[in-house]
């Protein structure tokens, strides 16, 4: 079996386990994924999506919400940790949607990656949730059940694992397969307990066929 064709069946197994799966933040406008993504960084989505509703009833526009001085953002966003980074960032990328991009959001790499606090994975989750681009968003969940899994093997970053997932999962999955994945390790394969007993996917599993071997008590003579 190919590396394509592993992946196929594993991509196909995650589908059938998550056939309802979807961006978990919410957001009515682009310019607020891209506010909630920054604010999920080491937080969950549940806990963004409490906290922007307060955010977004005062600031209900770019041009509103880059007004703001980012003091009073971080007043706001600091329940979900690192708040006076993040409340920079938003403050910063929002005037700058106002001033160059007539507050909205551009849809090029290149230029999201220029926007303040816009990394490759934000940029990524932007590209495949708004716009389908066949791109692999990773983040810690991505990055460890890819590698259980075996979907990439001895990837050292998420870039590495980016460029993998991108190369052996077909283009057409890739705008909705970084949430099969993050489902499965939020949920299943975990990072301290992963849940092998109720993993629809451990026959495909490196990890767990990897611990099964070393489970195995030892026959006579050997």
């Amino acid at each position: 079996m190919t590396k394509k064709q592993r992946a196929l069946e594993i991509i196909n197994r995650l589908k059938t386990e998550y056939p309802d799966a979807a961006c978990t933040l919410d957001y009515d406008h682009a310019w607020q994924l891209l506010v909630s993504v920054r604010l999920a960084a080491q937080c969950t989505d549940a806990r963004v999506n409490i906290v922007v509703q307060d955010l977004f009833a005062k600031y209900p526009s770019v041009a509103a919400l880059a007004e703001a001085e980012p003091e009073d953002i971080e007043a706001i966003v600091k329940p979900c940790g690192l708040g006076r980074s993040k409340a920079r960032d938003i403050s910063a990328c929002m005037r700058m949607l106002r001033d160059k991009y007539d507050c909205k959001v551009p849809t090029t790499f290149e230029e999201l990656l220029a926007l303040p606090g816009v990394g490759r994975k934000t940029a990524n989750v932007l590209g495949a949730v708004l716009w389908q681009k066949e791109v692999m968003p990773v983040d810690t969940h991505v990055f460890r059940v890819s590698e259980r899994i075996g979907l990439t093997t001895g990837s050292k970053t998420p870039l590495q694992t980016e460029l993998t997932l991108e190369k052996h999962i077909p283009g057409h999955l890739l705008p909705v397969a970084h949430h099969w994945l993050i489902l499965h390790g939020r949920y299943v394969c975990t990072a301290r307990a992963p849940k092998c007993g109720e993993c629809g996917i451990s026959a495909w599993c490196r990890k767990y066929a990897a611990d099964r071997r070393a489970k195995r008590p030892e026959r006579d003579g050997e």
